[in-house]
């Protein structure tokens, strides 16, 4: 059974406890742990690179206008080196509502991310060398960005259906040499498998509200879904959303199901060119350390 990498996020309160549940999975031989942007992804990475002794982990994303280009390449610099080069750097634009939220005037995604990529690795003679950059993508302008300036490419809620299409982008040359291909994937292990799908939908709700991932999904064939959710946002009907959230569109973009199906799906991102699948867990039952236990256990 391949394993896959796990999302982790240090959330106020529980910061030590996430320490020791990043060692935990160390132990268990995930492949990896990547850390979203809330919860200070960096912090999190810097402390497993003290903590753990061959996990690897990365940034899944930072997101580049929060933190000035030196600042960042000194704490990647810094991170790869006591680390022993497990980190990887995974940046990304993040979206529209944070930016308002952070008060955070965004320029274009693709200019913006080259510039912030060439400053970063102009500065390695002077903080050192840099970690492997991955770039956060969804379309195909963003992919061809993350061959172009990049060491790898991840998504988030990406459709399986489509990856083969976004891949084609990837010389076979850059993959067969370590290319980072990575993809978030919602999931929820439950017998009930309606309950489960249930937990998925609330957790694509917020994504579903975002213009840049509909877009994603209408390009990946699901128009229908996407304008039908996009005609409810208009009257105000954020209430229903999830039933218009397609079963084919839902087992498409997450894993959820009772174990074994699950695993089948796991098995199915991997043959779709995922070397990389960040499965991020949530329960039916309980907050982030259930799904966690839930998620260790089933692949024990």
């Amino acid at each position: 059974m391949r394993m896959p990498a796990l999302a982790l996020a240090a959330v106020a309160g529980r910061r030590k406890t996430t320490i020791e549940l990043a060692q935990a999975i160390e132990k268990s031989g995930f492949a990896g742990v990547y850390c979203a942007s809330f919860g200070d992804s960096l912090g999190l990475c810097l402390s497993m690179a003290h903590t753990t002794t061959t996990l690897r982990f990365g940034t899944s994303i930072a997101p580049i206008y929060f933190r000035h280009s030196f600042d960042m390449a000194q704490s990647a610099a810094y991170i790869h080196e006591v680390s022993g080069g497990r980190f990887v750097l995974g940046l990304g634009v993040s979206h529209g509502p944070t930016h308002s939220r952070m008060g955070v005037a965004a320029g274009k995604p693709l200019s913006d991310m080259r510039e912030y990529i060439g400053k970063i690795r102009a500065l390695a003679p002077q903080v050192g060398e840099l970690p492997p950059i991955v770039l956060a993508t969804l379309r195909t302008k963003m992919v061809d960005l993350a061959v172009e300036v990049g060491d790898g490419a991840v998504w988030a809620n990406a459709s399986r259906s489509h990856m083969l299409a976004s891949l084609a982008h990837v010389p076979a040359a850059r993959r067969d040499a370590g290319f980072f291909v990575g993809d978030m994937i919602p999931t929820c292990i439950d017998d009930d498998r309606e309950a489960a799908a249930n937990v998925m939908k609330r957790v694509l709700t917020g994504y579903v509200t975002l213009p840049n991932y509909r877009n994603y999904w209408r390009e990946a064939g699901y128009t229908e879904e996407m304008d039908a959710i996009e005609a409810a946002l208009a009257a105000g009907n954020r209430d229903g959303l999830s039933a218009l959230m397609s079963d084919r569109w839902l087992s498409d973009a997450t894993l959820y199901g009772p174990r074994a199906e699950v695993l089948a799906g796991l098995e199915a991102w991997f043959a779709a060119g995922v070397s990389t699948p960040i499965v991020v867990p949530s329960s039916t039952r309980g907050g982030q350390l259930k799904a966690f236990e839930e998620i260790m256990a089933a692949f024990a």
